[in-house]
């Protein structure tokens, strides 16, 4: 089975020293790009997280910081990262809820202005968990066969990951082969951000979906109360969801204008 695409997709994985997404960093990304006439590009880089590497998250990845005290900052290969994936949708295996976040993390740390407006995302990993509720080494042997003995190493995550998509779409067939498709069904909840902090209400409003303001329009709580959004920008969010924040104020703004 080839995926039925309009544009590239990458599939990709992260090894990291942990799992904050606004505070831990990347030190391996693997990515698998495959293009609509089938052809495939792949990529490795081990990443020097300008931190040290917690022994939980070494015992789990294998990397040091020993293993990575040479290698480039994230900030060093950004640009050549992002070249990669530009042009592409994205997919992973539990890609929505942390690596997807923390990459872009990483790429607004870069000055790197990344956003996803022009992309879709598809989580292998909700397919999966819909379908049969497992882990990666599970779905692989599940719908592959095969035995993931090197779970953990970011490019064999990364392979087994595209591995079991393709394998998911021979096996249900009520799963369409468009990427548009898979997103929408892999996605968990509609959020403005990452991280899921600015919602959206029944009207298409932003929201906010955490604190004391859970559940009330951006709109109406930077009207009743403008320092609460100086408090988010110094406060320790992710720097997506201060962009987003941003951009909405600035949008009411240059309405008001």
């Amino acid at each position: 089975m080839q995926l039925q695409l309009t544009k590239p997709i990458c599939f990709f994985d992260l090894e990291t020293t942990g799992t904050n997404v606004a505070k831990d960093r990347i030190v391996e990304i693997s990515i698998l790009k495959i293009f609509p006439n089938g052809n495939k590009e792949s990529r490795t880089w081990l990443v020097n997280p300008e931190m040290p590497i917690p022994a939980e998250s070494e015992a789990i990845h294998g990397i040091s910081d020993e293993k990575v005290a040479n290698e480039p900052t994230f900030k060093q290969l950004s640009k050549e990262i992002y070249k990669m994936i530009r042009d592409s949708d994205l997919a992973g295996f539990n890609s929505d809820r942390f690596d997807i976040p923390l990459l872009v993390e990483e790429m607004l740390r870069a000055d790197v202005d990344f956003d996803m407006k022009n992309m879709v995302s598809v989580d292998v990993q909700t397919i999966f968990h819909k379908m049969e509720k497992r882990t990666l080494e599970a779905a692989y042997k599940f719908y592959c066969d095969k035995s993931l003995d090197d779970a953990h190493s970011a490019e064999a995550d990364t392979m087994a990951t595209y591995e079991v998509l393709l394998a998911q779409l021979e096996r249900y067939p009520e799963l369409e082969n468009d990427i548009k498709k898979l997103s929408e069904f892999t996605t968990r909840k509609q959020s403005l951000d990452f991280a899921g902090f600015i919602g959206l209400d029944e009207n298409e409003q932003p929201i906010f979906s955490f604190g004391k303001h859970k559940g009330r329009t951006v709109d109406e709580v930077m009207e009743a109360e403008p320092g609460y959004f100086g408090w988010i920008l110094n406060a320790d969010f992710p720097l997506y969801t201060k962009k987003v924040l941003t951009q909405i104020k600035l949008s009411k703004l240059n309405n008001k204008i």
